[in-house]
């Protein structure tokens, strides 16, 4: 005797209602990453002395670099600018993608994808 509340074999969900709304999830997911691999996003480093550009796809599009940052003298500060707003960048580009992802997912975990 099949228990109630359940449909299909062995007592299992009905499987092709959760094939469809996995599929439906996937297809969102598939729509929502083609929009954010579109969107840019900046971030700057030293009060705007250093001002990066990134994609979602974690590509960088554009460094801007003022002027009177530039000094033969102190290389080493403009690459550790550069490196921070590199690294602010990805950082938001990565938080980006999450958070859009799990207004999809229902904030499940599925690791590899995104």
């Amino acid at each position: 005797m099949a228990k109630k509340g359940f449909q299909g074999m062995g007592g299992m969900p009905n499987m092709n209602n959760m094939m469809k709304q996995v599929q439906q999830m996937q297809k969102k997911m598939e729509q929502l990453q083609d929009e954010l691999n579109s969107r840019e996003l900046e971030t700057s480093a030293g009060g705007g002395a250093v001002t990066v550009k990134i994609n979602g796809k974690k590509e960088i599009v554009a460094i801007d670099i003022k002027p009177e940052v530039v000094d033969a003298d102190d290389v080493e500060m403009l690459q550790d600018l550069i490196l921070a707003a590199v690294n602010e960048a990805i950082r938001s580009a990565e938080e980006m993608t999450s958070k859009e992802m799990s207004k999809v997912t229902g904030n499940i975990s599925l690791p590899g994808l995104f």
